[in-house]
């Protein structure tokens, strides 16, 4: 009994004979051995972080389960895709991976047989112009490696006498090929961006370091110009006083007798063992000091520079310290500088506390006294210097303060103290950049 001509036309037979039945369950072996190699042409491709190793090993062994193959040869030509590896490998009986670079065998290299050699040899010399066209044998099968139209290399698999080669299988070999070469170029793409990111945190690293280093200089440098600075007040003034004050006493010496001649000679002894005192805090002073570790440290090197020894001075951090841009550092440092010159010359403080906050904006600098300063009167003082209507030394110093916040987009106030004296509080915006 014929089948009705809709069914027939559905599934392609007209009858059930025998040879119908097993030409159609070749035809479902053959869809099954395809989908198989699919399901390993996925499984190769997602090998591309792992590697171009493991990628190109997933394709031959892909090749090898699929056509049941006792050889399967994939390689590039010499001076192709050059930069990727391994440049070729070989899947041999019994799982064997063979290859002269790249992926080597664990076990001993079997002998390649004349027709692997020989392929082997034509796809690295670049003889590939015969290999153009692909080839499907009874027991050989062979198409070419392209990319972007140019034939790269080649893949070919070799069966046993047992083993018959499907012209359909030439499909499944191209889609390998094609599909391995981009993701052979791929996953050397993502390698050298791996080795790129690595060198970019390497010299991130040490521009950090360098940034660090050059920081720690302007703080040494900033120290050394006060030291300088106060080193050369001493020797033009205090010096020359002393000095000049010794002299005069010598002078008196031949003009009195008795118990003031002696009070003279201590005098004299006195004014000598100062300078010498004099002297050698100025050899001190001159001398460059090590590099400071941080901001908290030079401002109290800047206390011992600034303030007599019976000044009680504190320095005090809040917050979570971090590292500060030169440009801020170098602004927070001068103002505390300045006001330490002034609680020391002007105000007559007996007691100095310093005070660096860290916060989410930026930093801010405390420096509070207890000396004679009174608050609305600096205030003025500034506030007339800003317009110029007074050139005097300690105006400029505050006005340079002022400005020195200004200049980093910050705040600058004269408030009174709770120790009783002046308040010098300056706000600076800055980026964090990173704890230290």
């Amino acid at each position: 009994m014929e089948p009705d001509p809709d069914l027939a036309s559905l599934v392609g037979l007209r009858t059930v004979k025998a040879g119908h039945y097993a030409q159609y369950r070749g035809s479902e072996a053959r869809v099954g051995r395809v989908m198989l190699a699919l399901d390993g042409i996925s499984k190769a491709l997602v090998q591309t972080a792992a590697g171009p190793e493991a990628l190109v090993v997933a394709v031959v062994e892909t090749v090898r389960d699929h056509l049941g193959a006792a050889w399967v040869l994939f390689a590039l030509a010499d001076g192709q895709l050059v930069g990727t590896g391994p440049r070729h490998l070989i899947a041999g009986p019994d799982g064997q991976i063979l290859a002269f670079e790249g992926v080597q065998s664990a076990e001993s290299p079997t002998e390649l047989p004349d027709v692997v050699l020989n392929r082997l040899n034509d796809v690295l010399r670049g003889e590939v112009a015969v290999l153009h066209a692909p080839i499907a044998d009874d027991h050989h099968v062979h198409v070419p490696v392209e990319l972007d139209g140019d034939v790269v290399g080649g893949l070919s698999a070799w069966t046993d006498a047992g083993q018959r080669v499907d012209p359909a299988d030439l499909t499944v070999l191209r889609i390998l090929a094609s599909q391995a070469t981009v993701a052979l170029v791929n996953s050397s793409l993502f390698l050298q961006v791996q080795r790129r990111a690595d060198e970019l945190a390497d010299r991130n690293d040490e521009l950090v370091r360098t940034q660090r280093e050059l920081w720690a200089a302007q703080r040494t440098a900033l120290l050394g110009t006060e030291r300088a600075r106060i080193a050369r007040e001493l020797h033009d003034s205090v010096g020359q006083s002393v000095l000049s004050a010794g002299l005069q006493i010598e002078l008196c010496r031949d003009d009195v007798g008795g118990a003031a001649a002696e009070r003279i000679d201590k005098a004299v002894k006195l004014s000598r063992d100062a300078m010498e005192q004099l002297r050698g805090a100025i050899y001190t002073l001159a001398k460059s000091g090590g590099p400071s570790t941080s901001v908290a440290d030079t401002l109290r090197e800047l206390c011992s520079l600034h303030m007599p020894p019976d000044v009680d001075v504190t320095v005090t951090v809040r917050g979570r310290p971090r590292e500060l841009a030169g440009d801020v550092q170098h602004a927070v440092l001068r103002i505390a500088g300045e006001s330490l010159f002034n609680a020391a010359l002007h105000a007559q403080a007996r007691r100095v506390t310093v005070t660096l906050e860290y916060d989410g904006q930026g930093v801010r600098l405390l420096v509070d006294d207890d000396g004679i300063g009174d608050p609305p009167e600096l205030r003025s003082v500034l506030a007339a210097a800003e317009r110029d209507d007074i050139t005097s030394g300690r105006s400029r110093g505050l006005v340079n303060m002022a400005s020195r916040a200004a200049e980093r987009g910050g705040g600058f106030a004269i408030r009174r103290s709770r120790l009783g004296g002046i308040r010098i509080a300056a706000d600076i915006p800055c980026a964090e950049k990173g704890a230290v």
